[in-house]
């Protein structure tokens, strides 16, 4: 029987622990190495924004789950693909004073543990908004579950991101998160932007 080691959840240095991030995201998300190339760019231009807030989940000095987000800007390329599906629901509303959840990923190995749970509970604490907003693949899944438990709703659904296959699904939650579950798996990008 393995032995659980302790995990330990931290601000981080986005920029600097891009690389491992990726690495957990393309384990976690089943990304090829272009997508991963890809998404280091972008990474990086997150890594710049302002208030951006960035968790490790280690153990032993590894790096097995991160997540990081930072407040939501109508300008921002994620907010305008998905505000004209805010505004068809009612919920333009959600794109302002909001914190958005843009990553969130932990090892196969470590989920169900409460790590995902642990990370994005304390991005939005750490947040200072009333509110948050994040995107999860349209499908039940074991993150869409934790979101759900966490207080998350849906505010649209079938949401298409360009060059993605599958629809998406856009969530907000009042801030503080609901006390929630502890364990559950959760493997799965919040926002891809």
């Amino acid at each position: 029987m393995e032995q659980l080691t302790e995990v330990t959840i931290e601000a981080i240095d986005l920029a600097a622990w891009a690389p491992y991030a990726l690495d957990v995201q393309a384990v976690a998300f089943g990304l090829t190495p272009e997508e991963v190339a890809v998404r280091l760019q972008i990474v990086g231009r997150h890594a710049l924004q302002p208030g951006v807030i960035a968790l490790g989940a280690l153990s032993g000095g590894r790096l097995v789950g991160f997540g990081y987000g930072m407040p939501n800007r109508r300008e921002h390329w994620w907010s305008t693909v998905i505000e004209p599906y805010l505004q068809a629901r009612g919920y333009g509303d959600w794109l302002d004073d909001v914190f958005a959840v843009t990553e969130l990923h932990v090892l196969p190995e470590f989920q169900g543990r409460g790590v995902g749970s642990s990370l994005i509970r304390t991005l939005c604490e750490r947040s200072g908004r009333p509110r948050s907003i994040l995107s999860a693949i349209d499908a039940e899944t074991p993150a869409r579950r934790l979101y759900r438990s966490l207080g998350y709703h849906d505010l649209a659904r079938a949401v298409r991101f360009p060059n993605t296959i599958r629809p998406y699904a856009v969530m907000g939650a009042q801030l503080p998160l609901l006390p929630g579950r502890t364990g559950g798996s959760q493997s799965q990008s919040a926002n891809s932007r």
